[in-house]
């Protein structure tokens, strides 16, 4: 007989503190709680993560080396535990070969049904594939793209060639290949090529028949500039060395496959066709259109094909992405779209009794398109599996069997169970989650007035619809709609037209050894801080300098590799985790020692610290919500919206010029307490000059808006038209117009 609940005992992994947990078994239930108060750490880290560990330890050690890492979590036990899948907001990224349709099998099934029924015959489905030798075009090996000279880029039109005129390496004035171009007596090396005629131009860089055109002798083996550099740094099949990888970086440009168009196959898998259509066109269709195609394929000898087809292309449609194509790029995808297109492998699954793990699934869904999540969610549960969701949104929240909130604060205040019961009772409660939802205020407020305007004009990329757009300055602009509606390629004219200041989610930075204390640029004041009041040289208050362990090389711990085993992280020996040496940390300063200032909190160090330059560097920190972050905590570590928020400090501390500043979801884990703080943030922002626009569908922050633009009115090529755009108060009955209304 199963088990009833997930129990819990003493967990301690990160934050919690000494956590003790009985979960219901069969149930949906959502963990709230402030930002950095433990949920991730108790649902990731410790429940999944113990979940994970037990069952790569069922299988032999060479399945073991291959399966995904687990970190055994900090607690004392856990019982009650099924399988776990989880489905996080991490980018699905992928290589130039994954799309929309490989990475969700879709592309198989599609494949598979040509193979079968095209005209004419071409193979196997491999013969449709862009992945296999047998399907992919030659010129492009499948990818859709070549690589190809910006020529634009390799001659300054204000010099002449005496003086430069060719920007390549290796083509300077006096090099080898600069003498091949500067002494056949075809151009004139004293005028600047602005000047040159086109047809000398023309024969400088392609050579051949331009050349030839001229009318001037050349040797049999001239190259124009392209030819060459085409021939040395393109055709070459040597070992790239790094300044040749970077000279390709700068000097060229991905463009469209001359033989393929982009549809990455053949000529016999691009042009054989089932009921007129091609697999390419197919592979273009909104997921709605593709499934009608493939409903009305009558034939009954694959008829299992079309019936697991069909099951995909409508869970693609139900959770909300039938604004896609199967030929979309992975690398493309938000985390929220990567979030749902990786549910909608589970949807048709027979399992039961697994445990789900959603991280936040309605990020960057609009108001109207989170009643399909939770539909979702409810079903995996109705099949008889546990479904754990670390969640802010309220419209989640009511749906759920249980909630638990973690906290009550951050980091070290939070990490203890603060609720746990019904949507009504946390309502009712008196957590940080239950007072926010109490004091919800729904009223829009009065709006400032623009310092002018900036236009985007003609704008149509992806599904925009040739718009032009005025953005007010000096004031808070939200872009809204359903998700697909156009709200990021308006954002990225907007940047790509008037330098906007993209701040996103994407990590701050990819090394363990970049902190709170190195990002924000107090490493130096803080080692200057301690050598002063300690006597001893400012190196010796470096982990990466001289103070540094010798052991672990500053890093406090030492990683072990154990083969088919999960790879061993453990505090080293010598300096017991604190990265210095024995001499560094007999230093101290007010009680501290350098690694005990590692171990501050943001808002602890702002009261601890008595230097001015400091205080000044992290209270942008902490006035963005991040004041529980260690000083000595890896940024490595940060979720998207943490990563975020890092940046957008960094703008608060270092912004001068007015500037236009731009959010990809800033809400994105946040706790509901904790939006107000975001919004008095962008506010300061605005105070400074700034001028600052959203891309949000957290109605309390539309409501802050000054004006909103908003897109639709639906997803893909149905949306791509400015629906709106004005006050908040003025707003009809779009999507939006309705969630506003709804929620007020």
């Amino acid at each position: 007989m199963s088990a009833q609940s997930i129990r819990i005992r003493q967990a301690t992994t990160n934050n919690l503190d000494h956590l003790d947990l009985d979960i219901g078994r069969g149930r949906l239930v959502v963990f709230a709680g402030v930002s950095g108060s433990g949920k991730s750490s108790l649902v990731f880290d410790t429940i999944a993560a113990e979940a994970g560990a037990e069952l790569n330890e069922t299988f032999p050690p060479f399945t073991r080396n291959r399966l995904p890492k687990w970190t055994r979590p900090s607690v004392g036990s856990i019982d009650g535990l099924s399988p776990v899948i989880v489905i996080d907001q991490r980018r699905l990224g992928g290589n130039a070969r994954s799309t929309v349709g490989t990475i969700t099998d879709t592309w198989t099934y599609l494949r598979l049904l040509f193979s079968r029924l095209s005209e004419p015959h071409v193979g196997e489905s491999s013969a449709f594939s862009f992945n296999d030798p047998s399907g992919m075009c030659a010129t492009c090996s499948g990818i859709g793209e070549v690589v190809a000279p910006n020529v634009a880029t390799f001659l300054d039109p204000d010099r002449s060639l005496g003086e430069g005129a060719i920007v390549l390496p290796g083509f300077g004035n006096g090099q080898h290949w600069h003498r091949k171009y500067a002494e056949i007596g075809a151009f004139d090396v004293d005028r600047p090529l602005r000047d040159w005629p086109q047809a000398h131009l023309d024969a400088l860089l392609y050579g051949g028949e331009a050349m030839t055109a001229l009318g001037v002798e050349v040797p049999d083996d001239y190259e124009g500039v392209v030819e060459r550099f085409e021939r040395i740094y393109l055709r070459t099949s040597d070992t790239l060395s790094e300044r040749k990888r970077k000279t390709i970086a700068d000097f060229t440009h991905s463009a469209l496959c001359p033989d393929c168009r982009g549809e990455r196959l053949n000529e016999a898998a691009r042009t054989a066709t089932v009921d007129g259509h091609t697999i390419g066109a197919l592979s273009r269709l909104e997921i709605p259109e593709l499934r009608d195609i493939v409903a009305g394929i009558d034939r009954p000898e694959v008829g299992s094909v079309i019936t697991v087809l069909l099951e995909r292309l409508e869970a693609m449609t139900t959770i909300g992405l039938g604004y896609l194509h199967l030929a979309r790029a992975t690398s493309s995808l938000s985390g929220g779209e990567s979030q749902r297109i990786k549910t909608v492998r589970h949807l048709g699954s027979s399992l039961t009794e697994m445990l789900y793990v959603f991280d936040e699934p309605t990020v960057g869904l609009h108001p109207h398109d989170i009643d399909a999540m939770v539909e979702l969610l409810v079903r995996l549960r109705d099949r008889g599996n546990t479904v754990l969701v670390v969640e802010h949104d309220p419209a989640v929240m009511v749906h759920a069997d249980e909630i638990v909130e973690i906290g009550p604060g951050p980091g070290s205040a939070g990490g203890r169970l603060v609720f746990q019961g019904t949507f009504a009772g946390l309502v009712d409660s008196d957590g940080p989650t239950g007072r926010a939802l109490a004091e919800a205020d729904p009223r829009p407020r009065k709006p400032r007035s623009p310092a002018g305007w900036v236009r985007v004009e003609d704008a149509s990329r992806n599904n925009l619809g040739d718009i032009t757009v005025d953005i007010p300055c000096g004031v808070m602009t939200v872009f809204t709609g359903v998700a697909g509606s156009g709200k990021s390629s308006l954002a990225a004219e907007l940047a790509a037209q008037h330098g906007a200041v993209t701040i996103d989610q994407k990590p701050v930075s990819p090394n363990r050894r970049s902190t709170p204390i190195t990002y924000t640029g107090i490493a130096q004041t803080l080692r200057k801080h301690f050598a002063r009041l300690t006597g001893a040289p400012v190196g010796l208050f470096s982990a990466n300098s001289e103070g540094g362990c010798p052991t672990c090389s500053g890093l406090g711990i030492i990683y072990m590799d154990l083969a088919f085993m999960d790879g061993q992280e453990t505090v080293c020996p010598t300096c017991h985790g604190t990265k210095f040496t024995a001499e560094a940390l007999a230093h101290t300063v007010d009680g501290l020692s350098i690694a005990d200032v590692e171990h501050l909190s943001v808002a602890e160090a702002i009261d601890r610290l008595d230097e001015p330059v400091i205080r000044a560097r992290l209270v942008h920190l902490e006035r963005v919500g991040l004041g529980y972050l260690a000083l000595g905590q890896p940024l490595n570590t940060l979720s998207g919206g943490e990563a975020q928020r890092v940046k957008i400090a960094k703008e608060l501390r270092d912004a001068t010029a007015p500037s236009i500043y731009l959010l990809d979801e800033p809400t994105t884990g946040l706790h509901l307490s904790d939006i107000a703080r975001l919004t008095a943030v962008l506010d300061d922002l605005i105070d400074h000059g700034h001028t600052v626009v959203v891309i949000e569908h957290n109605l309390d922050v539309i409501r802050t808006a000054d004006w909103l633009i908003d897109l639709g009115p639906g997803p893909g090529r149905h949306g791509g038209q400015v629906l709106y755009a004005g006050p908040v108060a003025g707003i009809g009955d779009t999507a939006t117009g309705q969630a506003l209304r709804g929620g007020a």
